[in-house]
């Protein structure tokens, strides 16, 4: 029988494999150079580190980047987008960025579909959903003549006010089906994002349209080969929500799977609070480029209901992810008399200087071995052998701009690369109201273990959480998470008069459609739970608010509105740090959150110590401008009961984990090093 649990996490340097095996109960990390020219190779090289054959996999999911890939490189497929005559500028209006009302610099991003490629249809909806003027399929039959002429590869339709009647969104569709056939990608916006604001839903349409037949395409592909190697099970994406879905319904639903990678991350800490009891975290992922930050709070992740992607809204669940330009490979130079690091980067060619690829310029990766806290010889798992003379020369150079010695420098890039990740935490914590000393940091990724302490002592965070392999810890979150399905539902009005037989029924009917949905993915209906939700806001305010409902809890329709406006008071003043107690409040949206329940597995604690001595060899390496004595210790050495007295560092295959002095790290029995912090010597 399958006995392996498989995820994969394809990123821009390497391809994450975690296997667990419910046999043996543990965990086993593969890591392979991703292939851009065909992904596939990279995740079948990652597969054949931990597993001999492709019929033994259980359960099988996939992290995917192809779409957001494809969107960042502009390298989606022409558009022809479908709107409502008389509206068609909505998508190249769009909407002016508040934050930047005063800013001279700052540009719209060019819109992904050119205002000569929009075709305005005759068809028109009324305000509250009933025809105004018919359809004429004679337009539509020109416009699809129009896609096969001019060589689109997608059409988007986003008509006036189909959130409320799809009708004719779906005459379209039915029009261009006939003259087109079944294989065009056609994405109508009521299917993407059934809620109001023309602009976001148009947007998240183009979106879907723009990057949806290289994420199909894609995910074919897989497929078939995985199918060809045996593969017994259905495969499974990430969703940038935090569920999985099907491989068929994300061929239907491309635009969830934009993020799944990162957030395969943040459902990590989720699974780690749970199995830790530690209800509050902070996940830090920093990579070779990038520095990714998601909160859990109360043991959930941070979820929204909108987000926003070089400038284009997107209506859809998604977990909050804070991305800066910060990494490994994140190049140091002089700006203005001062000393900046990122957001440019090495990438992996040329790469850092230390690589040897002819990359001559500092990096964050440079300054650490400099300092002696990364092992040239056994970097990446010893995939990978670093050329200390270079990362030398590269960090000498800059410090003689100012004036600094080689180890100065050094210490100086990375601290500005600290305080840098710091102030990225404090913008998402602080600024909304939330004390990051109450929360634990849960750090991930090649390059966070090795940075971890010293933003945590930035932040004045006493504990510090190093997950087992955590450079493939985004991998091992996918295998921790719940098929997942969001429907929303726009209705407007104030709460008071808000019928609340009314809302029951249309939050049936969405039960109802939510559950259909995970049978069709293969879910067990006695598996499935379903929650509900209200967007609101105080009358008059523009933005708003998700509040959780429980339908059971409101009997009547004085209870009902009593209820939940004080559960928005309360929102509101978490949120915000005020409410407006008593003030009329209004509904915008309602929704319905589907979850699938999904074997977890079940691993075996590690033995525990039968002593207290460990391994190690001792190096000279660099905390606080001095050289330290330090002891260099592979963590598979380590067990539970063992204390790491810092400073020290901890060498495993995917990541370095750097304990400066005053630390001290413990191993708890499934393999996470709990870092105490202290204060700095």
């Amino acid at each position: 029988m399958p006995k392996h649990r498989v995820s994969m996490d394809i990123g821009g340097t390497f391809t994450d494999v975690i296997d667990f095996n419910d046999e043996t109960g543990r965990y086993s990390a593969g890591k392979a150079s991703t292939t851009p020219r065909d992904l596939t190779e990279g995740v079948f090289d990652g597969l054949a580190q931990v597993l001999d054959s492709v019929p033994d996999i259980a359960f099988l999911v996939h992290g995917t980047t192809q779409g957001l890939n494809a969107f960042l490189q502009r390298r989606g497929e022409k558009v022809l987008l479908l709107a409502t005559a008389g509206v068609g500028d909505v998508y190249q209006i769009a909407r002016g960025h508040r934050t930047r009302l005063y800013d001279v610099h700052y540009r719209k991003p060019t819109p992904l579909v050119k205002r000569s490629d929009t075709v305005e249809l005759t068809g028109r909806l009324r305000y509250d959903g009933s025809e105004r003027t018919a359809l004429v399929e004679d337009e539509i039959r020109a416009a699809a003549r129009r896609y096969r002429e001019e060589g689109f590869g997608a059409i988007a339709v986003a008509l006036l006010f189909s959130y409320l009647n799809p009708a004719h969104e779906l005459a379209v569709e039915r029009v261009l089906r006939e003259e087109l056939g079944d294989e065009v990608q056609i994405t109508l916006s009521h299917r993407v994002a059934r809620e109001w604001r023309e602009y976001e839903r148009t947007s998240s349409a183009v979106l879907d349209a723009y990057t949806g037949p290289i994420v199909r395409r894609y995910l074919e592909n897989l497929e078939a080969k995985l199918a060809d190697r045996g593969l017994g099970v259905p495969l499974h994406v990430m969703q940038s929500s935090g569920g999985i879905i099907s491989a068929d319904s994300a061929r239907t639903m491309t635009l969830q799977t934009l993020l799944s990678g990162p957030v395969g991350g943040a459902m990590g800490s989720v699974a780690l609070a749970r199995r830790l009891g530690k209800p509050n975290l902070i996940g830090i992922d920093m990579g070779g480029t990038s520095f990714d930050i998601s909160l859990v709070i109360e043991g959930q992740p941070d979820v929204s209901n909108e987000a926003e992607l070089e400038g284009f809204p997107i209506l859809m669940s998604v977990v909050n992810i804070h991305t800066i330009g910060a990494g490994g490979g994140s190049l140091a130079y002089h700006e203005a008399g001062g000393l900046r690091v990122g957001p440019e980067s090495a990438g992996a060619d040329p790469g850092p200087a230390c690589y040897g690829r002819g990359g001559t310029q500092a990096t964050v990766t440079d300054a650490n071995l400099v300092l002696g806290r990364v092992d040239p010889t056994w970097f990446a798992g010893g995939t990978m052998e670093l050329v200390p003379d270079l990362a030398r020369r590269a960090v000498a150079e800059l410090g003689a701009t100012f004036g600094l010695d080689t180890v100065q420098m050094a210490e100086g890039i990375c601290d500005v690369a600290n305080a840098k990740m710091a102030q990225a935490i404090r913008n998402i914590t602080v600024d909304r109201g939330i004390e990051p000393r109450e929360f634990s940091l849960v750090a991930f990724g090649g390059a966070g273990p090795m940075h971890a302490v010293f933003i945590a002592r930035e932040l004045e965070i006493g504990e510090v959480v190093i997950p087992p392999d955590p450079g493939a810890f985004s991998a091992w979150g996918m295998l921790e998470t719940e098929v997942r399905r969001d429907f929303s539902q726009s209705f407007y009005g104030t709460l008071a008069a808000a019928d609340r037989a009314e809302v029951a029924r249309i939050l049936e009917g969405m039960e109802v459609e939510a559950r259909a949905a995970l049978v069709a993915d293969g879910i067990e209906a006695a598996s499935i739970r379903v929650t509900f939700a209200l967007d609101m806001r105080y009358v008059a305010q523009e933005y708003t608010l998700t509040v959780g409902i429980d339908g059971d809890a409101f009997p009547d329709q004085e209870t009902f509105a009593d209820a939940a406006a004080k559960r928005f008071d309360a929102a509101h003043l978490s949120r915000f740090g005020h409410a407006n107690a008593g003030a009329p409040v209004e509904i915008v949206t309602l929704r319905a959150t589907a979850f699938g329940e999904m074997p977890r597995p079940e691993p075996v604690p590690l033995e525990a110590a039968a002593g207290a001595d460990y391994p190690f060899e001792t190096r000279q390496i660099v905390f606080g401008k001095a050289e330290h004595a330090t002891p260099v210790i592979r963590r598979d050495a380590l067990r539970p009961g063992m204390v790491v007295e810092g400073p020290a560092v901890i060498l495993e295959q995917t990541a370095t984990t750097v304990l400066p002095p005053g630390t001290r790290a413990t191993l708890e029995p499934f393999g996470s090093l709990i870092v105490q912090v202290g204060k700095e010597n």
